[in-house]
């Protein structure tokens, strides 16, 4: 029975992108692009933003149970338009018409017991499967779920539920919104498309409860969370991304990533932030940091070999910082895409001292990804 369910949840998203390669654009309406100047408007901009053609909500952190045990975890919301904006399921229509398509990833590290678990799900937005209001914060794809509580800087509900592992998490900002980008967008290339407005919330208190195995516990703790929408953000040449979040016990925190391409350069137009303790950004360039990895892991599953381990250097950050997966094996195999994404310690390389906690994502190397 978990293998059929499996295959259903894997051939649905297959059916998600042909229909998406398959379907035109209606009449003479087109995707917009993120472009520059651009003033995030909040609460709007938490809301889905029908006009461009991807969107997610992104979530990462670090828990700790009330017995001591640790955990990281991940729930990521996708929306995909299939044919540009104004076509939503109306009145009059079927109820099988579908003008979105979502996906939502979720992951648990059980750092104590030295096991990844990971599921995905996916929805058209025919008969009410998946959703993103336009108008508040609400996502939802089948059971799982995104939803906002307060209409100013949100306290989130989010909620993922897969046979035994389940999550069930409170998280409310201790820092006000940070724009990753000047003018308000995000630049992942030199063409006129490759952008995305991207902001974050770099640290959130996160309490709730967590199950696994049909055990549930009560757990707090600190997570992380990205918004971003665009149109067409990576050029051809590019093959994926290595991502970086980084929460400093100083109360700082980085972002960074760092685009490659398939000749095996990076993009120059990898950026990151650094986040103040009293929430201010400084804009960092490529020049401004230095990644170099430490070592590789080979996944059993998908033989991708990852960078494993990281010596990473931040202009304004004096200590040079290493960061060592909790578990090696992190890798989220997917009907859509496959990718590394874990949880972290961030050490000083210098003298082994504890200094925060992050979270890696590792894209591309287990085949060229695409948006």
């Amino acid at each position: 029975m978990n293998k059929l369910r499996s295959f259903v949840r894997s051939f649905g998203a297959v059916l998600a992108l042909v229909a998406l390669q398959a379907l035109p654009a209606s009449g003479t309406q087109t995707w917009q692009i993120a472009r520059a100047p651009y003033r995030f408007a909040f609460p709007r901009d938490h809301f889905a933003h029908d006009t461009y053609r991807t969107e997610w909500w992104y979530f990462t952190g670090h828990l700790r149970a009330s017995d001591g045990r640790r955990y990281g975890f991940e729930l990521t919301f996708f929306r995909v338009g299939l044919r540009p904006h104004p076509y939503r399921v109306v009145p009059g229509r079927s109820a099988w018409h579908a003008a979105q398509v979502y996906s939502a990833h979720f992951a648990i590290t059980d750092i104590d017991g030295k096991r990844f678990l990971y599921s995905e799900t996916s929805a058209r937005d025919a008969l009410g499967a998946g959703y993103a209001s336009q108008r508040r914060l609400l996502v939802r794809v089948n059971r799982w779920s995104l939803r906002g509580t307060s209409a100013v800087e949100p306290t989130m509900d989010l909620r993922a539920v897969d046979r035994g592992t389940a999550i069930d998490l409170r998280v409310v900002p201790l820092k006000p919104p940070v724009s990753e980008g000047p003018g308000g967008i995000s630049r992942k290339g030199g063409c006129a498309s490759c952008a995305s407005h991207y902001y974050s919330f770099t640290r959130l208190r996160a309490s709730g409860t967590l199950r696994i195995a049909d055990r549930t516990e009560r757990v707090d703790g600190i997570a992380w969370m990205d918004h971003e929408y665009g149109s067409d953000e990576l050029s051809p040449g590019q093959i994926g991304w290595d991502w970086f979040s980084i929460q400093l016990n100083d109360g700082r925190e980085i972002m960074l990533y760092r685009l490659r391409e398939k000749d095996g350069t990076t993009t120059p137009q990898s950026s990151g932030t650094l986040v103040a303790r009293d929430g201010r950004p400084t804009y960092l360039k490529l020049r401004d940091f230095q990644i170099a990895a430490t070592g590789h892991w080979r996944s059993p599953k998908t033989h991708a070999r990852y960078p494993s381990g990281w010596i990473v250097r931040v202009a304004g950050v004096a200590e040079p910082l290493r960061l060592v997966p909790v578990l090696d094996d992190q890798e989220l195999v997917g009907a859509v895409a496959t990718y590394w994404e874990g949880a972290v310690r961030v050490l000083d390389a210098r003298t082994g001292r504890r200094l925060g906690q992050g979270y890696v994502e590792l894209t591309g190397y287990a085949g060229a990804i695409s948006l």
